[in-house]
Protein backbone atom coordinates (compact mmCIF):
# COMPACT_ATOMS: atom_id res chain seq x y z
CA UNK A 1 0.00 0.00 0.00
CA UNK A 2 2.87 2.23 0.73
CA UNK A 3 4.54 2.22 -2.30
CA UNK A 4 1.79 2.67 -4.25
CA UNK A 5 0.44 5.66 -2.15
CA UNK A 6 3.65 7.25 -2.14
CA UNK A 7 5.07 6.34 -5.31
CA UNK A 8 1.83 5.63 -7.63
CA UNK A 9 1.67 2.56 -9.58
CA UNK A 10 3.24 3.89 -12.73
CA UNK A 11 6.49 4.59 -10.65
CA UNK A 12 6.17 1.16 -8.15
CA UNK A 13 8.56 -1.87 -9.13
CA UNK A 14 7.87 -5.64 -8.82
CA UNK A 15 11.38 -5.33 -7.04
CA UNK A 16 10.19 -2.64 -4.57
CA UNK A 17 6.83 -4.25 -3.90
CA UNK A 18 8.72 -7.55 -3.02
CA UNK A 19 11.79 -5.91 -1.10
CA UNK A 20 8.93 -3.98 1.56
CA UNK A 21 6.69 -6.78 1.72
CA UNK A 22 9.58 -9.06 2.78
CA UNK A 23 8.76 -12.39 0.52
CA UNK A 24 10.62 -13.90 -1.81
CA UNK A 25 10.31 -13.85 -5.65
CA UNK A 26 8.43 -17.21 -5.71
CA UNK A 27 6.19 -16.75 -2.89
CA UNK A 28 5.54 -13.05 -5.00
CA UNK A 29 4.68 -15.16 -8.41
CA UNK A 30 2.57 -17.63 -6.44
CA UNK A 31 -0.21 -15.04 -5.14
CA UNK A 32 -0.19 -12.45 -7.85
CA UNK A 33 0.99 -12.39 -11.53
CA UNK A 34 2.11 -8.63 -12.01
CA UNK A 35 2.13 -5.21 -9.94
CA UNK A 36 -0.68 -4.66 -11.60
CA UNK A 37 -2.92 -7.49 -9.95
CA UNK A 38 -1.33 -6.76 -6.33
CA UNK A 39 -3.11 -2.79 -7.31
CA UNK A 40 -6.20 -4.53 -8.76
CA UNK A 41 -6.45 -6.55 -5.72
CA UNK A 42 -5.52 -3.18 -3.44
CA UNK A 43 -7.37 -1.46 -5.10
CA UNK A 44 -10.15 -3.49 -4.62
CA UNK A 45 -9.74 -3.55 -1.06
CA UNK A 46 -10.25 -0.35 -0.80
CA UNK A 47 -13.19 0.52 -2.70
CA UNK A 48 -15.21 -1.86 -0.59
CA UNK A 49 -13.62 -0.40 2.90
CA UNK A 50 -14.94 3.26 1.24
CA UNK A 51 -18.53 2.07 -0.04
CA UNK A 52 -19.20 0.45 3.00
CA UNK A 53 -18.70 3.37 5.00
CA UNK A 54 -19.98 5.26 2.39
CA UNK A 55 -23.45 3.65 2.40
CA UNK A 56 -23.40 3.03 6.33
CA UNK A 57 -23.72 7.08 7.01
CA UNK A 58 -25.72 7.68 3.77
CA UNK A 59 -28.32 5.46 4.85
CA UNK A 60 -28.37 6.66 8.13
CA UNK A 61 -29.99 9.98 6.70
CA UNK A 62 -33.58 10.41 5.75
CA UNK A 63 -32.90 13.88 5.32
CA UNK A 64 -31.50 14.59 2.00
CA UNK A 65 -29.52 17.92 2.88
CA UNK A 66 -28.15 15.95 5.83
CA UNK A 67 -27.50 12.69 4.10
CA UNK A 68 -25.58 15.08 1.51
CA UNK A 69 -23.51 17.38 3.89
CA UNK A 70 -22.83 13.92 6.09
CA UNK A 71 -21.18 12.28 3.27
CA UNK A 72 -18.60 15.14 3.03
CA UNK A 73 -17.72 15.06 6.19
CA UNK A 74 -17.71 11.47 6.17
CA UNK A 75 -15.46 11.29 3.02
CA UNK A 76 -13.18 13.95 4.78
CA UNK A 77 -12.99 11.74 8.00
CA UNK A 78 -12.31 8.56 6.01
CA UNK A 79 -9.17 10.25 3.93
CA UNK A 80 -7.84 11.74 6.84
CA UNK A 81 -8.01 8.60 8.90
CA UNK A 82 -6.81 6.50 5.50
CA UNK A 83 -4.64 8.37 4.03
CA UNK A 84 -2.53 5.86 2.29
CA UNK A 85 -5.73 4.58 0.96
CA UNK A 86 -7.32 7.72 0.09
CA UNK A 87 -4.55 8.95 -1.88
CA UNK A 88 -4.76 5.44 -4.07
CA UNK A 89 -8.31 5.91 -4.08
CA UNK A 90 -8.21 9.64 -4.90
CA UNK A 91 -5.28 9.88 -7.47
CA UNK A 92 -4.73 6.42 -8.75
CA UNK A 93 -6.94 5.47 -12.16
CA UNK A 94 -8.83 2.34 -11.53
CA UNK A 95 -8.19 -0.79 -13.06
CA UNK A 96 -10.38 -1.31 -16.24
CA UNK A 97 -12.34 -4.06 -16.75
CA UNK A 98 -9.97 -6.03 -18.96
CA UNK A 99 -7.41 -4.93 -16.39
CA UNK A 100 -6.41 -7.27 -12.84
CA UNK A 101 -9.61 -6.57 -10.18
CA UNK A 102 -11.23 -4.37 -12.93
CA UNK A 103 -14.42 -6.95 -12.89
CA UNK A 104 -14.41 -7.07 -9.63
CA UNK A 105 -14.30 -3.45 -9.13
CA UNK A 106 -17.00 -2.79 -11.86
CA UNK A 107 -19.22 -5.18 -10.05
CA UNK A 108 -18.38 -3.33 -6.76
CA UNK A 109 -18.82 0.22 -7.77
CA UNK A 110 -22.05 -0.89 -9.81
CA UNK A 111 -23.68 -2.53 -6.59
CA UNK A 112 -22.92 0.81 -5.02
CA UNK A 113 -24.14 3.59 -7.00
CA UNK A 114 -27.53 0.91 -7.45
CA UNK A 115 -27.49 1.81 -3.54
CA UNK A 116 -27.14 5.32 -3.64
CA UNK A 117 -29.50 5.66 -6.49
CA UNK A 118 -32.30 3.97 -4.02
CA UNK A 119 -31.38 6.91 -1.46
CA UNK A 120 -31.35 9.33 -3.94
CA UNK A 121 -34.68 8.79 -6.30
CA UNK A 122 -37.36 9.80 -3.92
CA UNK A 123 -35.35 12.57 -2.97
CA UNK A 124 -35.55 13.34 -6.42
CA UNK A 125 -38.92 12.09 -6.75
CA UNK A 126 -40.24 14.81 -3.92
CA UNK A 127 -37.89 17.78 -5.93
CA UNK A 128 -35.60 18.11 -3.25
CA UNK A 129 -32.96 16.86 -5.07
CA UNK A 130 -31.89 17.29 -9.04
CA UNK A 131 -31.51 14.81 -11.16
CA UNK A 132 -27.79 14.21 -12.00
CA UNK A 133 -26.20 11.91 -14.13
CA UNK A 134 -23.93 10.00 -12.18
CA UNK A 135 -20.45 11.36 -13.13
CA UNK A 136 -21.36 14.70 -12.51
CA UNK A 137 -23.27 13.90 -9.16
CA UNK A 138 -20.01 12.36 -8.13
CA UNK A 139 -18.09 15.60 -9.12
CA UNK A 140 -20.42 17.77 -7.98
CA UNK A 141 -20.56 16.07 -4.49
CA UNK A 142 -17.32 15.08 -3.28
CA UNK A 143 -15.04 16.87 -6.28
CA UNK A 144 -14.22 19.51 -3.92
CA UNK A 145 -13.65 17.81 -1.32
CA UNK A 146 -10.83 15.44 -3.02
CA UNK A 147 -9.51 19.05 -4.01
CA UNK A 148 -8.79 19.90 -0.68
CA UNK A 149 -7.31 16.73 0.46
CA UNK A 150 -4.84 16.58 -2.21
CA UNK A 151 -4.09 20.20 -1.08
CA UNK A 152 -3.37 18.06 2.58
CA UNK A 153 -1.84 15.14 1.02
CA UNK A 154 0.58 17.52 -0.74
CA UNK A 155 1.29 19.28 2.54
CA UNK A 156 -0.03 22.15 1.45
CA UNK A 157 -3.35 23.48 3.69
CA UNK A 158 -4.96 21.08 6.88
CA UNK A 159 -8.90 21.07 6.63
CA UNK A 160 -10.27 22.88 9.24
CA UNK A 161 -13.67 21.41 10.92
CA UNK A 162 -15.55 24.66 9.68
CA UNK A 163 -13.96 24.30 5.72
CA UNK A 164 -15.68 20.74 6.48
CA UNK A 165 -18.72 21.92 7.21
CA UNK A 166 -18.75 24.60 4.15
CA UNK A 167 -17.55 21.78 1.73
CA UNK A 168 -20.95 19.85 2.51
CA UNK A 169 -22.67 22.93 2.39
CA UNK A 170 -21.69 23.64 -1.12
CA UNK A 171 -22.45 20.00 -2.06
CA UNK A 172 -26.10 20.47 -0.75
CA UNK A 173 -26.56 23.98 -3.08
CA UNK A 174 -24.99 22.08 -5.92
CA UNK A 175 -27.40 19.25 -5.40
CA UNK A 176 -30.58 20.59 -4.10
CA UNK A 177 -33.42 21.18 -6.44
CA UNK A 178 -34.12 25.17 -7.22
CA UNK A 179 -36.82 26.62 -5.32
CA UNK A 180 -39.24 27.96 -7.46
CA UNK A 181 -38.36 30.80 -9.45
CA UNK A 182 -34.70 30.63 -8.51
CA UNK A 183 -32.22 30.61 -10.98
CA UNK A 184 -28.53 28.61 -11.04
Amino acid sequence: MRRFSRDGVSATTLASLRQESGVSVGSFYHHFASKEHVFGVLYHDICRGYYDAFLKELLRHDDARSGIEAIVAMHMKWCLDNPERARVFISERPPRRHEPGGPEIAETRRAFLRQVADWWRPHMKARVLREVPPTLCYVLWLGPANEMCRLWFAGAHQPTEEEIRELGVAAWHSLREPNPGETR
